[in-house]
């Protein structure tokens, strides 16, 4: 007896498989981004303890566990088990998601910011808020109304091509979710300020205007502008 040979659809999907396990052994793994400066650099207005908990533990927490999301991911979908796919959905958003918000709010801080924006951000705040002061009490009033943990957000809407100030419950990205494109992020998780401002989200809120990087903020304008 001849024995039975495997369908062309078995055989794609063997393919596949293959090309996928391939792919997840030789694929680049997220990594922890370093910070462009020393974790004391931003006190006293965040200290150096909370920023060396913030980005070495709860941020590679996320991208460790956006790893190994993406691994099963990967596995599932080279066995077309749609079921685990699905079940994966909600990891995958939340550690992608973490990933993504820190590594833009890192680099919206500096030891040398606060001041002014200028230019063509300067512009664009005027022209949809009214002043710089008008964007600060609203932004700074949506992160403290945020409820339980989130972020607060300028993004810049490509379609209207106007400024506008969202929040994202837990670490929902605001590009993926909104459309949003994400300019300037305030954390409002409490292991962003818990251990210096305890539960007095207003004062962190108001504190971290000082070491807003409007240089880094005005680039990811021009980015969204493209």
């Amino acid at each position: 007896m001849m024995a039975m040979l495997p369908s062309f659809r078995t055989l794609g999907s063997m393919v596949v498989a293959a090309r996928l396990a391939r792919l997840c052994a030789v694929r680049a793994k997220h990594t922890l981004p370093d910070l462009p400066y020393d974790y004391g650099a931003l006190e006293p207005h965040i200290s150096a303890e909370i920023m060396q908990l913030h980005h070495s533990k709860h941020h590679a927490a996320y991208v460790n566990n956006l790893n190994v999301v993406e691994e099963k991911f990967a596995e599932a979908f080279g066995k077309c088990d749609v079921n685990t796919q699905v079940s994966l959905q909600p990891a995958f958003r939340f550690n992608g998601g973490g990933h993504i918000n820190h590594s833009i709010f890192w680099r919206n801080l500096s030891p040398s910011g606060g001041g002014q924006p200028c230019g063509d951000l300067l512009k664009a705040i005027e022209s949809d808020f009214g002043s710089v002061d008008k964007l600060r009490e609203k932004l700074s009033a949506a992160a403290v109304g945020v409820q339980g943990s989130g972020w607060a957000w300028l993004g810049f809407n490509k379609e209207s091509k106007r400024l506008q100030i969202a929040t994202c419950a837990n670490q929902d990205p605001l590009q993926g979710t909104t459309g949003l494109f994400p300019l300037l992020g305030i954390d409002v998780w409490e292991h962003a300020y818990y251990l210096q401002y305890k539960n007095v989200r207003p004062d962190y809120v108001k504190e971290i205007w000082h070491v807003v990087d409007w240089d880094n903020v005005g680039e990811r304008l021009i980015a969204a502008r493209k």
